[in-house]
């Protein structure tokens, strides 16, 4: 059984990297980054060092032109509304119940879909992906929920004639829970960037940045990332 994992070079998805091969082998895994007009690549090129590491297969996908008419979602380069520097949960406060603005739309979806297409032309039977529930809260991040996940799952499984599926293996867990199975697996946190700016090191502020301090700190330990500063 093979196993395409989608990597982004950040946390939840490196872990869902090492759980793959902890259950199949780094020989039936391939990894799969994806680029969509975010307004850096550190982390495509955190995903390659990453893979790098696990010595597995990195496949790349450009999806930026599907969202180059988009310019309201600040973490598009097409958008010159800036990255929120505050929690997302102090960001729903602003937003009616929308998703928060770094929300690219229907990602997710669109990243599963091109995905599945790979899979099935890789030889694979499995999805992974990294969504996990803090990112679905409050709606900031509905294509990370889990009844998205069951959803898309239905559709992969009836649309590739049960010759696929998707697996999110911590659709039901904080982020807090998905750093302690990374830490049991010895993931190597300290290649990985989250941050949603591109500079020479994370701000520190934007909302991945806090919810990873977050994770880390819950779980008694400081950012590997951070102390390679």
């Amino acid at each position: 059984m093979k196993a395409l994992v989608l990597s982004s070079g950040g946390v939840d998805s490196t872990t869902c990297l090492g759980l793959a091969i902890e259950k199949y082998g780094k020989e039936n895994v391939v990894a799969l980054a994806i680029t969509y007009g975010q307004k850096h690549t550190k982390e495509v090129k955190a995903a390659k060092t990453v893979a790098d590491y696990y010595g597995v297969e990195l496949l790349t996908l450009d999806l930026s032109k599907i969202f180059a008419y988009d310019t309201h979602c600040s973490l598009l380069s097409n958008s010159d509304n800036e990255i929120p520097e505050e929690s997302y949960a102090e960001q729903l406060k602003k937003t009616d119940g929308k998703p928060v603005s770094t929300y690219v739309p229907f990602r997710n979806g669109l990243f599963l879909s091109s995905a599945a297409s790979i899979a099935l032309s890789k030889g694979c039977s499995v999805i992974y992906y990294g969504a996990h529930s803090d990112d679905a809260a409050g709606n900031a991040y509905p294509d990370c929920s889990d009844a998205f996940n069951q959803s898309m799952k239905s559709a992969i499984e009836i649309g590739s004639g049960n010759q696929l599926t998707i697996e999110a293996p911590f659709v039901n867990m904080a982020k807090k829970d998905v750093v302690h199975e990374g830490l049991r697996l010895y993931v190597p946190y300290h290649l990985t960037w989250s941050c949603y700016e591109g500079g020479a090191k994370p701000c520190g502020k934007c909302g991945t940045c806090r919810d990873r301090a977050a994770a880390f700190a819950a779980n008694g330990v400081a950012d590997p990332a951070l102390e390679e500063e």
